[in-house]
C-alpha cells in the first residue's frame, strides 16, 4: 500500500513503515480489546496514607492497558500523521462494536441455564455464571467507554497536531503530554459518568454517597492517567528518535515550514 503512494522511496523503508505501523496499530487494538472485556471486573484499591490522612486512590483493573493506547496513537500521529491516527481510532471503535457482537452471541447460542430476571444472571451455581456476569460487566463498560473512547481520542488526536503547529515541530513533550492530559480529564469523566448514570453498572458502597464515591473514582482514573502520561514522555523521546531514523521521516516536515517528499508516504 504504501509503495504506490511513494515509488521513489526505498523499499527497505517502506517494509519498516509497515512492520512498524502494523505493530502500534496490534498493539493499541489489543490493549483496547483487554481493557474492555476486563473493563469494571475488578476494582483495585490503591489509597495510600499521608500523616493522619487516607487518601482514597481506586482504579478499575482495565485502566492498567489503557495508557499504552495513548501511548501508541501519539507514535502514529508522530510518525505517520493526523490520517492515519483517526483511522486507528476508528478501527477501535469497529472493534468494540465486535467485542460486543461475540459477547452477545455468546450468550443466546444453546444451551443456557434459567436466567434471572432480576439479576440477568445463571444460577451462581452454574458453569454459565461467570460468562454472564462477564458480559453484564464488559458490555456496561464498553457502552460507556464507547462514547468517552471517540470523544478522547479524537481529542488527543487533535490537541497533539495543533501543539505541534504551534509549537512548529519543537518542544516534543509539550504535545504529548498536552494532548494525552486534556483527552484523558474528558474521558475520565464521561467514562464513569457514562457507566454509572446510564449503563447502571457501577455499585455505590452502603458507606458513600454517590456523588462522593463517582468523584474519587474519577480523580483516581484522571491520576493514573497523568501520572503514566508523564512518565511514558521518556519512551516516547527514545522512540520518535529511534524510529525517525529507523523509517527515515522527518518529524518537522510540514510544521517547519520546509517541506519534505518522505512526509505523506505512508
Amino acid at each position: 500500500m504504501f509503495e504506490s503512494e511513494n515509488s521513489s522511496l526505498d523499499p527497505k523503508y517502506v517494509r519498516r513503515r509497515e512492520i512498524v505501523f502494523v505493530v502500534l496499530s496490534g498493539l493499541f487494538l489489543g490493549s483496547l480489546a483487554m481493557l474492555n472485556i476486563l473493563g469494571i471486573t475488578r476494582l483495585i484499591d490503591l489509597s495510600f496514607t499521608i500523616g493522619s490522612m487516607t487518601v482514597p486512590f481506586k482504579v478499575f483493573v482495565g485502566l492498567l492497558a489503557y495508557p499504552i493506547t495513548f501511548l501508541c496513537t501519539d507514535f502514529i500521529s508522530e510518525m505517520y500523521g493526523k490520517r492515519r491516527a483517526n483511522m486507528v481510532v476508528w478501527v477501535g471503535l469497529i472493534l468494540n462494536i465486535w467485542v460486543l457482537f461475540i459477547l452477545w452471541l455468546g450468550s443466546v447460542l444453546p444451551p443456557t441455564d434459567h436466567i434471572d430476571k432480576v439479576t440477568g444472571l445463571p444460577p451462581i451455581e452454574s458453569l454459565d455464571w461467570v460468562y454472564f456476569k462477564i458480559k453484564m460487566l464488559t458490555f456496561g463498560a464498553t457502552a460507556a467507554s464507547m462514547i468517552a473512547y471517540l470523544t478522547a481520542q479524537f481529542v488527543d488526536v487533535r490537541v497533539f497536531h495543533f501543539l505541534k503547529k504551534l509549537t512548529k515541530g519543537k518542544m516534543l513533550w509539550v504535545r504529548n503530554n498536552g494532548s494525552t492530559l486534556t483527552s484523558q480529564m474528558i474521558d475520565s469523566i464521561a467514562v464513569i459518568s457514562i457507566t454509572y448514570f446510564y449503563a447502571h453498572a457501577i455499585k455505590i458502597p452502603s458507606d458513600e454517597t454517590v456523588s462522593g464515591h463517582l468523584i474519587m473514582l474519577i480523580f483516581s482514573s484522571y491520576f493514573f492517567k497523568m501520572t503514566t502520561a508523564l512518565i511514558d514522555t521518556i519512551p516516547f523521546y527514545i522512540g520518535v528518535k529511534f524510529l525517525t531514523k529507523y523509517l527515515n521521516i522527518d518529524p518537522f516536515d510540514g510544521y517547519s515550514g520546509e517541506k519534505n517528499s518522505n512526509k505523506d508516504t505512508m
